[in-house]
């Protein structure tokens, strides 16, 4: 039984799979391989993932393999109605709806783990969390599964170090196809472009200031000094913070920066970047918005507590007006900013991405059941793969070792 808002949406939702599936090349070609070979026959596959066109065109490609497959979002604001709806009528198990509250959003993920999966798909977290806690039941099936987001990497290494893992899952988002291209230039593209199009402002001329240097706060501090902003870089981490120095990035404090800012963009994966402290200092009509995972590293209740007067302005964008009369203007709702007010990643950018999700359950699915519960990489082989379609699909040839470098080099190694 599918949990949509509304059937009736899906005409438009059909025409967002099939735009995105046109410039997915290598989901085709393993949806091609997939039709032919169902390597998922038998099995059932769940999602928990932002519940958009392209996502929605994996979970496609997943039961083209032969899966019975159920998708549910992983954040509230992401999921699109119409590509739900979509998703639905095409044969897919639906359970999923835009703006439902949090405990909406809880009752839908059990649901969604209710038909005990052989494989899970995660984003954030939020299955193996119940898989080990209240739905710990659906696991009897359970061979493995993988996880996209950093925040996700960080809870599952979590609890493999406290013995506390139950089965085997992959960490997607340390492989080289995807933190170096969906990290990167994805959310580098996709959170400029939620600022943008709800606030219709430029980012030419703004002071930009970048709380954390990881691969995704790399790809947005390359594209808003690409875009004339002056940008400013936070960072806990020494290594990083010399690597933005190097990078031609100024390096402070956030207490130093609340104060410079025009535009502030949290990318930590951690809780209360930005607080009470920094609200005070903060530039009449500054934006605060947040591209982590979760919406806990902009303090939404110093925020509300510093304000006399909260209201929306506009869509996706909440204006508190502090004391002294400034207004701080929060996208989103702290949430996601790409995909609660963008489309979220390019699909070309996600294509690979997902290309290697959809491997990785077949690597689990064929041989899963020999691997212990814990946190393991992406097999180099399907890094290479999705990398050589993606090659082939841009039209670009690269060098082959000869069989005397061949040897060489296996002699240097």
């Amino acid at each position: 039984m599918n949990e949509v808002k509304d059937m009736a949406l899906a005409p438009s939702g059909r025409d967002k799979i099939a735009w995105v599936r046109s410039y997915m090349p290598i989901l085709n070609a393993v949806r091609a391989r997939f039709e032919k070979e169902k390597p998922f026959a038998g099995m059932t596959i769940t999602t928990s993932i932002h519940l958009e066109a392209k996502t929605a065109y994996l979970a496609q490609v997943l039961a083209a393999g032969g899966a019975r497959v159920i998708s549910t979002g992983c954040n509230p604001l992401s999921t699109q109605d119409d590509v739900a709806a979509a998703l639905a009528e095409s044969g897919v198990e639906v359970h999923a709806r835009h703006g439902v509250t949090e405990e909406e959003y809880t009752a839908l993920l059990k649901n969604a783990l209710a038909a005990c999966p052989d494989l899970i798909i995660d984003d954030g977290g939020d299955l193996v969390q119940l898989l080990h806690g209240e739905c710990r039941e659906y696991a009897k099936n359970l061979i493995g599964g993988c996880e996209e987001t950093t925040t996700g990497i960080h809870r599952l290494k979590t609890r493999e170090a406290a013995g506390l893992l139950n089965f085997p899952m992959i960490d997607v988002n340390d492989a080289d196809c995807k933190h170096l291209f969906d990290n990167r230039y994805g959310t580098g593209q996709s959170t400029l472009d939620g600022i943008m199009n709800p606030t219709n402002l430029i980012i030419a001329g703004k002071t930009v200031v970048v709380a954390g240097y990881g691969w995704c706060g790399k790809g947005l501090a390359m594209r808003a000094k690409g875009m004339g902003a002056v940008v400013i870089v936070t960072e806990i981490d020494p290594v990083k913070a010399i690597e933005a120095t190097m990078d031609g990035f100024t390096v402070m404090t956030m207490d130093e920066a609340a104060k410079r800012g025009d535009l502030f963009v949290t990318l930590t994966g951690c809780k209360d970047v930005i607080t009470g402290r920094h609200f005070e200092v903060m530039k009449d009509g500054a934006l605060l918005a947040n591209s982590g995972h979760f919406d806990v590293e902009i303090n939404k209740s110093d925020l509300e507590a510093a304000a006399t007067q909260i209201w929306p302005r506009k869509p996706h964008i909440t204006g508190y007006r502090m004391s002294d009369g400034r207004i701080l203007n929060l996208l989103a709702d702290g949430r996601l900013v790409n995909l609660a007010a963008g489309n979220g990643h390019p699909a070309e950018i996600m294509d690979m991405s997902f290309g290697i999700q959809a491997l990785s359950l077949e690597y689990l699915a064929r041989r899963g059941s020999h691997l212990k519960p814990g946190v393991y990489q992406v097999p180099r082989e399907i890094d290479r793969a999705v990398a050589t379609v993606k090659l082939r699909a841009m039209g670009i040839t690269i060098d082959s070792l000869s069989e005397e470098q061949a040897a060489y080099m296996s002699a240097v190694e």
